[in-house]
């Protein structure tokens, strides 16, 4: 299968393959590099048909002056769309960009004080590394600086380590997902200049050029229907019972079905929302258990009232919040996206998948289908988030779709 290739105005380059070899993707980002000094390449996978060791170490060791990073993915989203089971890598040239991460391992062991301690030695990473090639290092340096995380998605860990980066970033923006593994919840994979490793988070500093605004964008509203979360097990994101009876089976009647009926894509399109500083968030469940409990991709706990919520439009509400981008920043270069792989459930009950891809596909949307996404101080489900970046000029971007 090829792999193919697209280059902004701005010179960040996309470079993404469908179920090709790992040696032919990293053939074409090094092409790609090659042509034009980088900064970063950072890279989302499927994991049933890349494999992260030789990614990275190849990666390492074609490009060892460039940082290289990444994490498993449920999906991809490319320059064609929205994929499955392929590969996506962005190349951030080091006309516009510089870059530092830091890994996280074994996230369920740290404390707050250690990551913050890990984000302020990385704050001085970047501001060293840019004041070595001249860049401005005044008191307005952080005011292009943007945060990405990228967490192991199966660690139930990401509220608390979201919080802790926060505080950690002060007013640097934060936007991530948390790593994927096409919908099998057995293992996700991250790397960091050749290191892999699960169980822990990645983050990394880019200082931007370019002007960009991050956002995140929700399509659900609350009903009438309340679930009052009366037994749970938080540490596991586990619910037994809504209103003192088994949760799945309260849940099913909620929605006018049996237990039996509920599947991923009635999650994805049934969510319970919660309220939280006059806002509204998703609680997005992942599965029932064989005990009657539900399981869930963000933090729960006993005494939560929960409401089952219901769509606004996928389609409009995403094209609404591309346009108040446009009006921010103008011609947009290039959007970053985390997109809740439930999202791309829901899309599909509702019919809405080709119309949400093309939508992306028209935007320059790019980035990787996830388990739960980061906004700032935040945990999320459900929702699209991410940073635009505004187009340097008026060019149009240029597609090699050569076969390696």
């Amino acid at each position: 299968m090829p792999c193919f290739s697209l280059t902004y105005p701005s010179g960040i380059c996309s470079v993404w393959a469908d179920k090709t070899s790992t040696d032919e993707f990293v053939e074409k980002i090094c092409d790609a590099a090659h042509a034009s000094p980088c900064a970063l390449i950072l890279t989302f996978f499927s994991r049933a048909n890349f494999n992260e060791q030789q990614l990275s170490a190849k990666l390492q060791q074609q490009l060892p002056d460039v940082l290289s990073c990444g994490c498993s993915s449920s999906g991809e989203v490319t320059p064609d769309g929205i994929e499955t089971q392929g590969a996506i890598a962005l190349l951030f040239p080091a006309s516009h960009f510089c870059a530092q991460s830091t890994v996280l391992e074994n996230i369920t062991e740290l404390g707050m004080d250690d990551i913050v301690s890990r984000v302020s030695g990385l704050k001085t990473a970047l501001l060293d590394q840019a004041s070595a090639s001249e860049a401005d290092a005044s008191d307005s340096f952080w005011q292009d600086v943007l945060a990405v995380s990228l967490i192991d998605g199966l660690t139930s860990s990401e509220e608390a380590v979201t919080s802790a980066l926060h505080l950690g970033l002060g007013d640097i923006p934060l936007i991530g997902g948390s790593a994927g593994d096409d919908l099998r919840f057995e293992k996700t994979t991250q790397f960091n200049n050749g290191q892999c490793f699960s169980g822990g988070a990645l983050l990394i500093l880019i200082k931007s050029r370019l002007s960009f605004e991050v956002f995140t964008n929700r399509n659900f509203v609350p009903t009438e229907e309340k679930l009052v979360i009366t037994a749970s097990n938080p540490d596991e994101r586990k619910v037994f019972e809504f209103n003192a009876e088994p949760a799945a089976e309260v849940y099913a009647r909620a929605l006018g079905l049996s237990v039996d009926g509920l599947t991923p894509e009635i999650f994805a399109s049934n969510p319970v929302v919660i309220k939280v500083g006059g806002e509204l968030y998703c609680r997005a469940i992942q599965r029932a258990n064989a005990d009657g409990s539900l399981s869930f991709f963000c933090a729960i706990d006993d005494g939560i009232v929960l409401t089952l919520a219901k769509s606004l439009g996928m389609v409009a509400s995403t094209r609404a919040q591309i346009g108040q981008l446009i009006q921010l920043l103008g011609p947009i270069d290039l959007i970053l996206g985390f997109d809740c792989v439930l999202r791309r459930l829901d899309a599909s009950n509702r019919g809405v998948n080709d119309s949400i891809s093309v939508l992306y596909r028209d935007n320059n949307v790019v980035g990787f289908g996830t388990y739960g996404e980061q906004f700032n101080s935040m945990h999320l489900n459900q929702t699209f988030t991410g940073v635009a970046f505004a187009s340097p000029g008026n060019s149009n971007p240029t597609r090699d779709s050569k076969d390696k």
